[in-house]
């Protein structure tokens, strides 16, 4: 897969924009005292759907109407943000959206994605399951597959990552949360679009932890598992396109405990008063796993969704100290 340049990112940016304008990108103070950098934060948990999913899912759609073929319906398979994004592009674009996720799913992004106009499938124990279905699905009912990494949402998501450069253009290092990669990916082209130095510093769960071991080994390695309260990052099987990127693009991959992702979600509400997802907050618990190599430093952090079932965040609220 080919990045896109800056032209393709601007042209991405055009579809994007007609829906959404940019998310803000803020220095907080309290995030710079705990960490003792200096910290921006890219809001992607303040999109339209509440993550930066739905980027990606209107420049797919778009494509998809304009230069794809004919079709009615489409079908993804999600743990929630790409599943409602795919959700609202589709219906934008006259297209009827059904969306397969695993049992025990988050019942508020079940509940968002109908609200969107999906027709929602459950099957599975995970999200590779329920991919397999997904795909099977394609094929009997005649739907176009949504992947979760294909090149239309890679231009989509790195619509953020431009935003994010040309506000704060010095930054040291941007962490970032990766799922299946399109949101690293798209930062790692909006990096090289603008021919800026920049780290880009993967972020991983350590109970899903494929993408790092795909990076230490130089090529893709699956796990038996992704079992972590971090959905948006439960992945077993890695994309190869999307390993091929980040081991050519990331400077590296940190993993971060549970307890680490429940710290930073809960520093997150205390230090700006957001709510992140356990996604949404793990590059924050990278920066703070990170403290002494980025002391005195400018680091970017992107909050990349903020949607968590209620009773899931009072528990993380309401346990440890932060």
């Amino acid at each position: 897969m080919n990045l896109p340049d800056l032209a393709a990112i601007e042209a991405a940016t055009d579809t994007v924009r007609a829906v959404m304008p940019p998310t803000p990108a803020h220095c907080w103070p309290l995030l710079c005292a705990r960490t003792g950098a200096e910290v921006w934060v890219k809001h992607e948990n303040h999109t339209p759907v509440g993550a930066f999913k739905l980027r990606g899912g209107l420049v797919y759609m778009d494509r998809l109407r304009r230069t794809g073929p004919a079709v009615e319906g489409v079908i993804a398979a999600t743990r929630g943000n790409h599943g409602q994004a795919v959700a609202t592009a589709a219906r934008r674009n006259g297209l009827t959206p059904t969306i397969v996720v695993p049992e025990g799913n988050s019942r508020e992004k079940n509940a968002a994605m109908q609200a969107q106009g999906a027709e929602l499938v459950v099957h599975g124990s995970d999200f590779q399951e329920a991919l397999e279905h997904a795909e099977g699905l394609a094929g009997a009912r005649g739907l176009h597959m949504v992947a979760s990494f294909a090149e239309p949402l890679v231009h989509g998501t790195a619509t953020y990552g431009l935003e994010f450069f040309r506000a704060v253009p010095d930054l040291d290092a941007v962490y970032v949360p990766i799922g299946l990669g399109s949101g690293i990916c798209g930062v790692i082209a909006a990096r090289d679009a603008l021919g800026l130095a920049t780290e880009v510093v993967g972020v991983c769960a350590e109970n899903a932890a494929c993408y790092a071991l795909s990076f230490a080994a130089g090529k893709p390695v699956s796990t038996n598992s992704a079992d972590t309260m971090a959905d948006g990052m439960a992945c077993r099987v890695p994309a190869p396109d999307a390993v091929a990127i980040i081991n050519r693009g990331a400077a590296r991959i940190v993993t971060v405990s549970e307890a680490e992702i429940e710290a930073a979600m809960r520093a997150y509400y205390t230090d700006t008063h957001n709510i992140a997802e356990g996604a949404g907050a793990a590059a924050l618990a990278a920066l703070v796993k990170e403290r002494e190599t980025m002391a005195g430093r400018k680091a970017g952090l992107v909050l990349s969704g903020g949607n968590i079932d209620r009773e899931v965040y009072l528990r993380v609220l309401g346990g440890g100290e932060n």
